[in-house]
């Protein structure tokens, strides 16, 4: 089981690699994700571990949790809030750090600067005043800043020390000396000692102590108003959220919490309103918008049937929708969760700035005492070896190379999730720009996976409503893909059901089903040659359609063949120039199908693909993914289907079309909300630029800290005089997370690129009709043609229509009827212009007012 846990106390990279070794070390834990960002804890467990042995080890490692349970009711608190909370509790420390520290310097170093200095803090005399005054402007400054001591001495004791460790002991040390000088003044000042006095009152170290925790808190403070940023995208889907819906029930309308809604509640919507639950339209129409989950810029046509997703903004209609999923389960709550999860995974190359990490405070640690005791050993006195020692410590925190990595994932999966891609693992955001092999699914990633009549073939004098009434009676107890393009193609013609008996599927190759006394088969040419009504003029004609690439089905009886019936699958509008934009980033892409080699192949060509493998069974299209990988090949497959699933999985990077099935979404590593090839092409540029960012990061981070610590260790203060005051380490760290941060903000910048396509690559309205006579040389003739030459045309004047939407509603539900050829809608004038064979007034008028318009009249 997974489990999440909200996280207090951590600051750096080495705090959530503790955090990560101690949960590790619990037996039955399987793997652990921390997010420095978010605060939080994913952990894989098996369900005998109690949460309680969680929280345990944290807290003995330094730091607190506590389990965050997803319950039926949703926690809307957002990663804005966890920071907002932070940057609250260090401008609070700042309100008070600051101005205690300007008067602090003031005391310290105003004699020093010439600057106008009260009599009673001057000289030997006043020296006891002076100190006791820098003691009680310090106090006030620790106390703010205990966390910094509470965190770091307590991982140092639990063996895990982290960057509050270093800030501790700089400061601490810093206060100790000051006290021990404190001490050494007022002896001095009591025995009458004053050049005891006159030395220490200029090697004091209250300020240098002070000045590192406002610094450092200083430092932080602009570090998380800028990681704020970094958590826009799941805020703004946070935020979204309606916290009430229009509920009905008996009758009445109530305004509910959204918390309150059960599975099979009835909810109004109205123009405007955001949807905060998934469901079912039970009644009304309208257009929503989905930019906010898909990306998709254009409003989706809905109605009764369709359904309707959370996060969705109705445009212009009201409807009534039956709730399907709430709570946890809705859409945009599990888009939320996949992409916390994502900011807590770790990206492999994160890997090496964690273990670096783990080992750098220690190392820093030994390095300061070191500095402190060579340059005490070559004679410098104890003031100036401690400083040296001091300036390691602070300069040397490993903030920038913890931030390196996960700001820019933050960034990168939220500029992602704009475009509408669900990225559910840095790790697959890395893996993705050094994949060499992109491996598609046909059948819904390249296609629509909506086959339809192309084409159908009438033999000899057989009848196309007797045709269409046959196929539709034998499939429709079918649910194979190409049945659904018979049954939806008979049901639009309104062809008549007949009822079946001895109904028999042929696993592969078609159904049987008697019809009266005559027993029908519907089913590819395997069928037609064991049933024995094989004819080769018949093949040859379904041949042609094959080098189309659509797949011909046949009807026939025992006796003859009464049809061939031609199915395509439509290429989606931007598949051809995706596949074509993946091939120029040097990406070899493959396509997989089940269908025929000659059909594959036309499908393979009209999409672009490199390569296509055909006539494939479910379990063969993982075998394939192995065996590129097995070839050396980083592999990433692009599927929808249950039977894609263990692809995806195996795959080096899985990618998932949204419109697919759960089990498909559950195995990809990223999931396509627009269901849109163009996003696999973004999806990869991103990956490259936020790859780039990071190393960039990385650079900087280990530039700093191999440049900064010989620096603070002073070794070019003989040959050069050079050495670093405390007070500007803590500076400089504080500036390089800072940059770090803002370096990876760059990614907001980001900006996904819309392919240039056309329409369909085969558009298709209607089916053609065509006739072939056995015995002659596979003499077609277009039926269609002959049918022009009887049309007639007809107006209607149509009231209701004002817009661009009601002209398609109209224009879809005219040329539905079997007598209508073409439709022309002249919206300003209110017009339908109809050409067709014997065009019925009636149909007409019923078809226009079904889809919600009144004809008035006609011209």
């Amino acid at each position: 089981m997974k489990e999440r846990f909200d996280l207090e106390g951590m600051t750096c990279a080495a705090c959530s690699l503790a955090v990560e070794k101690a949960v590790k070390k619990i037996e039955g834990v399987e793997n652990v994700n921390v997010s420095l960002l978010t605060n939080s804890m994913n952990v894989d467990m098996t369900d005998k571990i109690d949460p309680s042995k969680i929280i345990d080890a944290v807290q003995k490692a330094g730091y607190e949790a506590k389990l965050k349970r997803q319950d039926a009711k949703v926690q809307r608190v957002s990663p804005r809030d966890i920071i907002n909370k932070e940057i609250k509790d260090l401008k609070n420390r700042l309100l008070v750090s600051i101005p205690l520290m300007i008067l602090l310097m003031y005391v310290a170093m105003g004699e020093m600067l010439a600057l106008p200095y009260p009599t009673l803090f001057q000289g030997v005399s006043g020296a006891g005043l002076m100190i006791f005054s820098q003691l009680l402007l310090t106090l006030p400054i620790l106390y703010v800043n205990r966390a910094y001591f509470i965190n770091g001495f307590k991982a140092l004791f639990s063996g895990n020390p982290n960057m509050d460790t270093l800030v501790a002991l700089g400061s601490a040390a810093g206060v100790i000396y000051g006290l021990f000088s404190t001490y050494m003044i007022l002896y001095g000042l009591g025995t009458g000692n004053d050049q005891m006095v006159g030395h220490y009152r200029h090697d004091i170290y209250y300020e240098s102590a002070a000045m590192i925790l406002t610094l450092i808190t200083l430092g932080k403070y602009f570090e998380a108003k800028s990681k704020a940023k970094t958590t826009d995208a799941i805020n703004k889907l946070i935020d979204i959220q309606p916290d009430y819906v229009t509920l009905i029930k008996d009758g009445l309308e109530a305004k509910v919490p959204v918390e309150d809604i059960v599975i099979g509640d009835q909810i109004k919507i109205i123009p405007g309103e955001r949807i905060a639950i998934d469901g079912v339209i039970i009644s009304g129409h309208s257009s929503l918008d989905q930019q906010a989950i898909t990306g998709e810029s254009i409003p989706v046509e809905v109605k009764a049937g369709d359904n309707a997703i959370s996060g969705s903004v109705n445009m212009n209609g009201s409807f009534i929708m039956e709730a399907k999923k709430v709570g946890e389960d809705t859409t945009i709550q599990k888009i939320i969760q996949l992409m916390e999860e994502a900011s807590a995974s770790k990206a492999p190359i994160s890997k090496m700035a964690d273990k670096i990490s783990g080992i750098f405070v220690p190392i820093v640690i030994v390095l300061s005492i070191v500095s402190f005791i060579v340059w005490l050993w070559l004679g410098y006195g104890f003031e100036f070896a401690f400083s040296i020692g001091v300036g390691v410590l602070v300069i040397s925190c490993p903030c920038a190379l913890g931030l390196a990595t996960p700001v820019a994932m933050m960034v990168a999966t939220g500029k992602a999730a704009d475009s509408g891609v669900i990225i559910k693992s840095a790790e697959a955001l890395e893996v993705l720009h050094d994949v060499d092999v992109m491996i598609f699914d046909k059948t819904g990633t390249i296609t629509k996976g909506q086959p339809v009549i192309t084409d159908i073939v009438l033999v000899d004098d057989a009848n196309k409503d007797e045709v269409l009434s046959i196929a539709y009676s034998l499939e429709n107890n079918s649910q194979q893909p190409l049945a659904f393009a018979i049954i939806a193609k008979a049901k639009e013609r309104q062809a008549r059901l007949r009822q079946v008996t001895n109904f028999e599927s042929f696993t592969g190759k078609g159904v049987k089903a008697d019809i009266g006394d005559e027993r029908y088969y519907i089913g590819n040419a395997k069928l037609l040659k064991d049933i024995g009504v094989y004819n080769e003029e018949a093949e040859k004609a379904s041949l042609k359609f094959s080098k189309e690439g659509k797949t011909s089905v046949f009807l026939f009886s025992d006796k003859k063949i009464l049809a061939i019936l031609a199915i395509a699958d439509q290429i989606k509008e931007s598949s051809v120039e995706a596949i074509k934009e993946i091939s120029k980033l040097g990406i070899k892409t493959v396509m997989l199908t089940g269908d025929h080699e000659l059909t594959a192949k036309a499908m393979a060509d009209k999409s672009g693909v490199d390569e296509f493998k055909a006539e494939l069974m479910p379990q063969d299209k993982d075998r394939i993914v192995s065996a590129y990988q097995e070839d050396g090949s980083i592999v990433a497959m692009v599927g929808d289907g249950v039977n894609d699933a263990p692809a995806l999985v195996r795959a080096d990077v899985g990618l998932a079309i949204a419109a697919g099935t759960d089990v498909a979404v559950d195995s990809a590593d990223m999931v396509l909300m627009k269901s849109d090839l163009q996003d696999v092409v973004n999806a990869i540029r991103l990956s490259q630029k936020t790859i780039k960012n990071i190393k960039q990061n990385l650079f900087w981070a280990f530039l700093y800290n191999v440049l900064a610590i010989p620096i603070a260790m002073g070794i070019f203060y003989i040959p050069f005089g050079l050495r670093l005051n405390p007070m500007i380490g803590a500076l400089a760290m504080s500036l390089s997370s800072i940059f770090v941060v803002s370096n990876a903000l760059r990614l907001r910048r980001f900006e996904a690129v819309n392919l240039h396509f056309g329409k369909d690559n085969e558009n298709i309205d209607q089916e053609n009709y065509q006739h072939l006579i056995l015995g002659d040389k596979i003499k077609l003739v277009d039926i269609t043609e002959r049918r022009g030459m009887e049309d007639m045309k007809k107006t209607f004047i149509v009231e209701g229509m004002t817009c661009e939407h009601c002209k398609m509603r109209v224009e879809k539900a005219v040329s539905q009827l079997d007598s209508v050829h073409s439709v022309e809608v002249v919206l300003d004038e209110g017009l339908v212009r109809l050409e067709g064979d014997r065009i019925d007034d009636q149909q007409v008028k019923n078809a226009i007012e079904d889809a919600g318009y009144t004809v008035i009249g006609e011209e």
